[in-house]
């Protein structure tokens, strides 16, 4: 792995109000690395990884990603940034109102203004076929089961090819089957992309397939930290309360 992180978190705080979820949180993830943050419901998981995209403001502390402290820059300057993250949402964020083949294009040409209609299609059933759903490119999300809308969503986070993914409970709310068949899905991807990953999760099964390591977060800071086993035999009664 790279010496330098691709990302680095230092002393960052957000609150809303009076209510104080980031700390000043420190964490650094190194390229084609995969950190997995665990955490109670409410413990500021999401709202670390939507500071990272800027889809959050911090209060304060830095964001350093691909070398640019990102809580400096202006909008153009973020975007450029933005164009090499993709962000995997919980609910999977799939526009209702189209087809699973136009929610991919949308995204494409969000990120890449200038293909022609052969390079669009090419790169929308690959996505796709990266999934294992090329059959469902004329379906609308509807359709689809929860699992096969989590991987298109996955198939849209991919199509820009990004050099980092950021997952928000990428099982949430599937069979253990299926949740388990993405987080394998997940594990591929980064084997095959060379991709790095932040993934914010609750399920466990997921965190010890997923995570080259874990950080667990709690009021606001980072609680602990180690590989899967490391911390499943952790002396702290609270971090072990995870893998109960």
């Amino acid at each position: 792995m790279a010496s330098e992180p691709l990302i680095s978190i230092q002393n960052l705080w957000k609150s809303f109000k009076k209510n104080h979820v980031l700390k000043g949180l420190n964490l650094t993830v190194n390229k084609g690395e995969s950190l997995v943050i665990l955490g109670r419901s409410g413990s500021g998981k999401s709202v670390c990884i939507k500071c990272i995209v800027g889809l959050i403001k911090a209060d304060k502390g830095k964001i350093i990603v691909f070398g640019s402290e990102i809580t400096q820059l202006k909008i153009e300057a973020l975007n450029q940034i933005r164009i090499r993250i993709g962000f995997m949402f919980q609910n999977g964020a799939l526009y209702d109102s189209m087809s699973v083949r136009e929610n991919l294009i949308f995204t494409l040409k969000h990120h890449s203004k200038n293909l022609d209609a052969a390079e669009i299609e090419k790169q929308t059933m690959h996505a796709l076929e990266s999934v294992g759903l090329s059959e469902a490119v004329d379906k609308m999300p509807s359709e689809l089961s929860g699992g096969m809308r989590k991987r298109i969503g996955l198939a849209r986070t991919l199509i820009i090819r990004p050099e980092i993914i950021l997952y928000d409970e990428p099982t949430s709310g599937l069979d253990t089957i299926t949740a388990r068949e993405i987080s394998e899905l997940m594990v591929s991807i980064q084997k095959k992309q060379q991709t790095t990953a932040i993934i914010i999760t609750h399920d466990m099964a997921c965190a010890k397939a997923t995570g080259d390591r874990i950080m667990i977060l709690k009021e606001g800071v980072i609680h602990a930290e180690g590989t899967y086993e490391e911390l499943e035999k952790n002396g702290d009664e609270w971090v072990r309360s995870f893998f109960s």
